[in-house]
């Protein structure tokens, strides 16, 4: 019977643990880049809806930046709502990213509806938004 000596061993389970562990560690490394190498970069997602939705945004963006400047709304309002639209923003480049540049109808529509949102909260946080009535009462009153 052979005798292990606790120097051999410890050098043993060592040796086997690295060559374990390496190939193990390069495929899980490869794993969580394989993402970042193969998403596309922003300027390649050139479909139409992702373009008129990003220039939305940025027309979104534009009138959060001159209400704030106007003093029609506080910096945490301005906060919130650019927030709100730049998350819409990044859900567009991501969908467009998995989708070889393309936004499918659904989520589109879905994009648009969250951003007529934002818009409208911006509306109605300025004191623009759609007013109801018809002054019969005394006045018109904003909606939302």
């Amino acid at each position: 019977m052979r005798s292990f000596t606790p120097s051999t061993s410890l050098r043993t389970a060592t040796l086997t643990a690295v060559l374990i562990a390496v190939p193990l560690a390069g495929a899980y490394a490869a794993g969580h880049h394989k993402g970042a190498l193969d998403a596309s970069d922003p300027s390649d997602l050139a479909g139409p809806r992702v373009k008129g939705l990003i220039e939305q945004v940025q027309g979104v963006h534009q009138g959060i930046v001159d209400a704030r400047r106007a003093n029609n709304i506080t910096p945490a309002v301005a906060e919130r709502l650019e927030m709100r639209a730049a998350r819409i923003g990044q859900a567009a480049e991501k969908i467009a990213a998995s989708d070889h540049g393309r936004i499918p109808a659904a989520q589109y529509h879905d994009l648009l509806r969250r951003l007529d949102n934002v818009d409208q909260s911006l509306r109605v946080d300025t004191g623009t938004g759609f007013l109801m009535g018809d002054g019969a009462d005394g006045g018109n009153y904003p909606n939302g």
